[in-house]
């Protein structure tokens, strides 16, 4: 992926409204070591907010580092689903005691994946309740990443009773069906730059059809860049793309999707 080297056009008006970028790595390849710079280009763009997300252990200090040295910022602690040989593998009380932290606003991300990985999943089923029981001791939200599964996804964040942190169905890809049994378990909704996209008809129904007061926002960054970057370096700014395209199929204004989904956030992290 190469670095996007222009000053977009930002699209829309935002008026009194911000946006926020609810899920992205500020640490993988691409975006770290650039950080001043993407923030500017965050701020021009109107995202005033980011939740910079862990997926392993070993990169938890530096995510939290990060997030400590902009106010703009928060995290996450959690291991990410694909990653099955993790050399820090995640208990209860390690997960509970990195989460600790105050910029650490949500646990994950976790949850299920059927499409990179085959075989006896168990391994990857018990990692996930793990997480959901250090987020419940925790008393904050989850992120949930889930591909080609689910039916275990939903089946687990209920048997484990993940509706009293709630949380967000990040990147979410799945059918109004799955997202009505995920808000119906306490779960908000965030589309990424894949709603930019002309083939992803199931996501534009998703965007069309949950309400606003359950929509957040992300880029997934450094990838999934949003149209009309495609193939470049995913970034916070571009969360703006995601939310004009939504407000697009909505038929509203880009202000009011940013309203509603920068709310949505602050009362998911917890923060003011």
């Amino acid at each position: 992926m190469s670095v996007v080297d222009i000053t977009p056009s930002w699209p829309g008006e935002l008026g009194s409204a911000t946006l926020v970028d609810s899920h992205c790595h500020l640490n993988y390849d691409g975006l770290t070591g650039r950080t001043e710079a993407v923030l500017q280009r965050m701020a021009e763009a109107g995202v005033m907010r980011a939740l910079n997300v862990c997926t392993t252990l070993a990169e938890a200090d530096a995510v939290l580092q990060t997030a400590l040295g902009d106010d703009r910022l928060v995290c996450s602690v959690g291991v990410h689903p694909d990653y099955e040989n993790e050399p820090m593998e995640a208990s209860v009380s390690e997960l509970v005691r990195r989460g600790s932290h105050s910029r650490v606003v949500a646990v994950g991300e976790t949850g299920l994946d059927y499409y990179r990985l085959k075989g006896d999943l168990e391994w990857q089923r018990e990692r996930f309740r793990t997480h959901i029981r250090a987020a419940r001791e925790l008393g904050k939200p989850l992120i949930i990443h889930t591909r080609e599964a689910a039916e275990d996804t939903l089946r687990i964040l209920k048997e484990e009773k993940a509706h009293e942190v709630g949380g967000v169905m990040h990147c979410f890809t799945e059918s109004f069906e799955v997202a009505e049994r995920a808000m119906a378990l306490n779960f908000l909704i965030s589309l990424s730059g894949i709603v930019t996209f002309k083939t992803a008809a199931q996501v534009h129904d998703v965007a069309r059809r949950v309400p606003l007061e359950r929509l957040m926002v992300e880029t997934d960054s450094p990838f999934l860049a949003p149209v009309p970057f495609r193939g470049k370096t995913n970034e916070p700014g571009l969360t703006r793309f995601v939310a004009y395209r939504i407000a697009e199929l909505r038929e509203t204004t880009l202000e009011s999707v940013a309203s509603a989904t920068t709310a949505n956030f602050l009362r998911f992290a917890n923060v003011a």
